[in-house]
């Protein structure tokens, strides 16, 4: 699945787990994400998620359900072609990468991606393995196993303070929901 020096380069300060029984269950954890990741993302902060798991895990069913929770209108198309597909919303500048394609890693710098991943806003990266080395530390990072036919685990991890603060918001948020 994920190449283990991309996970020990950028050890987790936090860890949650969650367990997605079908695609409700995605959704459900996409539209606690995008609540608690939006008020630092409209401050103008800026958030690098990570998504890891094999073919038809759900990181780009995931990422349509976080870019629809967080106001994105519209066709969501899947960059595995582009590379990357820009979205906006009020206030949030968002890139979701699919780098699934790449044969090199230094195809990311000859893309010129480095100004992307230092403005403000959410990137959103599929296979990062693809741009080992490349890319800056993941905020979070969420690792998605299949565990039978439509049931996903998922373990999202913090890499970050602005990764801990999002997993902690996304905690409470899950609370809230819940209480």
């Amino acid at each position: 699945m994920t190449h283990p020096s991309i996970l020990a380069s950028h050890p987790a300060l936090a860890t949650r787990e969650d367990t997605w029984p079908d695609e409700a269950g995605c959704s459900a954890l996409a539209e606690r994400l995008a609540t608690a990741a939006a008020p630092a993302l409209r401050q103008g902060g800026s958030l690098v998620i990570e998504l890891h798991g094999t073919l038809g895990a759900g990181k780009t069913t995931f990422t349509r359900h976080l870019l629809r929770a967080l106001g994105v209108q519209g066709r969501i198309k899947s960059p595995s072609y582009a590379v990357v597909e820009p979205h906006q919303v009020p206030g949030i500048a968002i890139h979701h990468f699919d780098f699934y394609r790449f044969n090199d890693p230094q195809e990311w710098e000859d893309a010129g991606f480095r100004d992307l991943f230092g403005a403000a806003g959410l990137k959103l990266v599929e296979w990062p393995d693809k741009a080992a080395g490349l890319l800056p530390c993941p905020d979070l990072r969420l690792l998605i196993e299949l565990s039978g036919e439509t049931s996903r685990q998922v373990r999202l991890q913090a890499c970050t303070p602005a990764g801990a603060a999002t997993l902690n918001a996304l905690a409470e948020e899950g609370e809230a929901a819940h209480g």
